[in-house]
């Protein structure tokens, strides 16, 4: 018997298949479903179960003194913004915010630039953070008035030291953590300098400087508004802090709480509209989080 008979080799062939069409290759979901997935409305049914909550203790309290009701408040929030009074609190604080914040991320990118540079700025960045992060920004508020007197420079130096420690923690920790396979394929490319900065770390370092600016934001926010409590109003003028204090003084609580209501919602629409708007256009888009 031959042992090296080949076994036979079997035509091959191709046969066409008839396209599936009994049913549609993509269903549409359910509107419920569809509708589920927006996230304004989840976000919207927590803040009136939120509401409903409140009306609910304050009606169980009944006692408009200590617990005004949802709709009290909103009503005192709605007087507010009518006769101009909270608009014009609400420009104080803002305008004071703005600077303190904007001062203290140019410093913080400045500090976490010389870290990124230089092996003494990695020492100062790390030995300053352990010093002044833990520090609480309202401890120095004394020592802001006696240095700057009354008036809006002590309530951005407070904010300035807020700002400065979370951002630039941050940001060096987005710098450190950009991997080094895409900092040689910059380098490849031949980019140095400032095009490698801008091109290559900055967009990869971009989730943690925003997520820095975030809780810098945060913390700059109810410093403030912590800080008017305490330092009151500057040349008579005061911001939202000091609205509250104000009214709690004169027992108005149902204004204290539209203060403290209008203080949530610029939190809201900051954290909501701009620094989502930023993700979006930037770090979601470039699918760099999910």
């Amino acid at each position: 018997m031959n042992q090296h008979v080949l076994p036979p080799i079997r035509p091959e062939y191709d046969r066409a298949l008839a396209p599936y069409v009994e049913a549609p290759v993509a269903r549409a979901l359910p509107f419920a479903t569809r509708l589920w997935q927006q996230g304004w409305l989840r976000k919207g049914l927590i803040l009136a179960a939120l509401a409903l909550g409140w009306e609910a203790a304050a009606a169980w309290q009944y006692n408009d003194l200590l617990l005004p009701g949802f709709r009290a408040t909103l009503s005192a929030l709605a007087e507010g913004l009518i006769s101009g009074e909270l608009l014009e609190r609400m420009r104080i604080s803002l305008q004071v915010l703005a600077q303190g914040y904007l001062i203290g991320v140019l410093l913080a990118f400045g500090l976490t630039t010389l870290a990124v540079s230089t092996q003494t700025g990695r020492d100062l960045l790390s030995t300053l953070t352990a010093m002044f992060n833990p520090l609480p920004a309202i401890a120095l508020l004394p020592l802001a008035l006696l240095w700057f007197g009354l008036g809006a420079a002590s309530l951005i130096f407070v904010l300035v030291h807020s700002v400065l420690w979370p951002v630039a923690l941050n940001t060096y920790a987005g710098f450190q953590g950009v991997p080094e396979t895409l900092r040689m394929a910059g380098r490849n490319y031949g980019l140095r300098g400032l095009p490698y900065v801008w091109q290559i770390l900055i967009p990869a370092a971009l989730p943690a400087i925003l997520s820095g600016l975030k809780i810098g934001w945060a913390f700059a926010w109810r410093t403030l508004i912590a800080a008017e409590l305490v330092f009151g109003a500057a040349s008579g003028k005061g911001g939202l802090g000091w609205y509250i204090f104000q009214n709690r003084n004169e027992l108005y609580t149902d204004r204290v709480f539209a203060g403290l209501l209008l203080v949530i919602a610029i939190g809201l629409v900051v954290e909501n509209l701009i620094f989502a708007t930023l993700e979006r256009l930037t770090v979601r888009r470039w699918g760099m989080v999910r």
